[in-house]
């Protein structure tokens, strides 16, 4: 199992690196690629020139020796006979790579060099030379081997002796070139792969301010931006005007987040005492409405309701407008949560109508917490709980001990969470289904309130939900001993 997570590990790690719509891999991938053209191309082109000189040189020297081999036959004619000159001349010029031989004007051959006389494979180019070539020297293919040819005419003292032909191997130089371009291609595979590594190293380090940006401004929430700035390090003068324009950004964010939330607060505060009064004269009308028609009757009710509901919406605001300017007070003392929760799940059960079972820990577990905060907590969880699942369904309200922590866990059998939304639902007005919401009466403060109400007890809260299966909201506090 340990094997499978670390090779589970290795193949996520390498899909980070190796994604190929990341800046870096594109980056590297196109700058190794034009590298390996330009590389690729001018070892093509050397190749190519050198084996060009080695041939031009080749051709030279073959066709100086042609015209060496007609003059030493001249010289050797003037002191015996001209067909013992030939044989003279040929053999004087003979070497290990290069063949000679002269064939008179009917096609027969008069002086060879000595290799062709023992009739070794080299008389194959004696066939070449019989399908005709040129007297400039040219290149063919010979059993695997490479020669020049050349042939021309033989004159001496203005008289035609027939065509000197004369064969250069070249096969040796030949194979030694490849060799050399096979070593030159084989330098130019590693140069680019060090030089792909060396860029991918480069950009890698280049990137690094771009990762420090993503990183800080992942971590940034709504209550950091007046104190949160964008500091990069070793960053080029481009990725410092962005962070500039950035950190000027969140500037005017912060303060139009901090005017928004002194609206809020404000509007809740002037609107808050009215409410509560309307609230209060639509109960009393109720209570004293004998000669109120039926219709009148629940047209009152519904305006109570509606009203209350409104009021309630204020207090929330009220509260986590006093948790944000830091005027939130707690009275943190030690709890018994064993105690505490029956208490709330007892009266939780007289309003909601519903079954609300409670499964706490065999031994006592004592928090540190603000009795009457995580009341308001845990019934804010239970309120959510029954309006998101079915009547027919149970609560379940769990304490357990965790080390150092005491865990209050409210379950139910819901419609459960989608988990793209998961990390969402603590946000403020953040609501799943508005026409769920609708029916249940919910505008999204619950769990905005829940999560500051939890943090300024230092504890934490986060949930666990699969469709279809429910819900479970974990709430997390520090215990007596710690």
């Amino acid at each position: 199992m340990n094997g499978l997570a670390w090779l589970q590990n290795i193949w996520h790690q390498g899909k980070q690196r190796f994604n190929p719509h990341s800046l870096q891999f594109q980056l590297t991938v196109g700058i190794a690629l034009v590298s390996a053209v330009g590389i690729s191309s001018l070892t093509a082109v050397i190749a190519w020139q050198l084996d060009r000189l080695i041939v031009t040189s080749h051709k030279r020297q073959v066709a100086s020796l042609a015209k060496r081999v007609m003059e030493t036959v001249e010289i050797y004619s003037q002191m015996m006979p001209t067909p013992a000159a030939m044989e003279k001349a040929i053999a004087h010029l003979t070497t290990g790579d290069i063949l000679i031989w002269i064939e008179s004007p009917d096609g027969e051959v008069v002086a060879m060099s000595e290799a062709l006389a023992m009739g070794n494979w080299e008389r194959k180019v004696l066939e070449i030379a019989d399908q005709g070539v040129s007297p400039t020297p040219q290149m063919y293919a010979i059993n695997q081997g490479y020669w020049l040819l050349c042939g021309n005419t033989l004159e001496i003292q203005q008289q035609d002796w027939g065509t000197v032909y004369l064969a250069y191997d070249m096969t040796g130089d030949q194979r030694m070139f490849y060799r050399l371009i096979g070593m030159l291609g084989g330098v130019s595979v590693v140069a680019i792969g060090g030089m792909t590594i060396a860029i991918a190293y480069y950009i890698q380090t280049a990137l690094k301010p771009l990762q420090q940006m993503r990183q800080q401004t992942a971590a940034l929430s709504a209550e950091q931006l007046g104190k949160e700035a964008l500091a990069l390090t070793n960053a080029p003068s481009e990725l410092h005007q962005l962070e500039t324009a950035f950190n000027q950004m969140l500037k005017r964010f912060h303060e139009s987040w901090e005017q928004q939330r002194q609206f809020v607060s404000n509007v809740s505060h002037e609107l808050r005492t009215p409410l509560t009064l309307v609230c209060g004269y639509l109960q009393s009308t109720l209570r004293r409405g004998q000669n109120l028609s039926e219709p009148q009757q629940e047209a009152l009710s519904i305006a109570a309701s509606e009203a209350k509901r409104t009021v309630q919406m204020l207090e929330d605001l009220l509260e986590l407008a006093r948790a944000e300017n830091r005027h939130l007070h707690f009275r943190q003392e030690p709890l018994l949560l064993n105690d505490f929760v029956v208490e709330v799940v007892d009266m939780a059960k007289q309003y909601s109508q519903r079954t609300i079972e409670f499964k706490p820990e065999q031994s006592l577990v004592e928090v540190i917490a603000d009795r009457d905060r995580l009341k308001q907590v845990l019934l804010n969880l239970i309120d959510n709980a029954v309006k998101y699942s079915e009547p027919e369904q149970p609560i379940t309200i769990i304490v357990e001990q965790d080390s150092n922590r005491g865990i209050i866990k409210v379950c139910d059998r819901g419609f459960g969470i989608p988990l793209a939304q998961q990390s969402r639902i603590f946000e403020r007005f953040y609501r799943l289904d508005d026409a769920r919401c609708r029916t249940t009466g919910g505008i999204g403060l619950g769990l905005s309130l829940v999560q500051t109400l939890v943090a300024g007890m230092d504890g934490t809260v986060s949930v666990r939900s699969q469709l279809g299966e429910g819900s479970t909201f974990i709430v997390t506090l520090p215990s007596l001993d710690s």
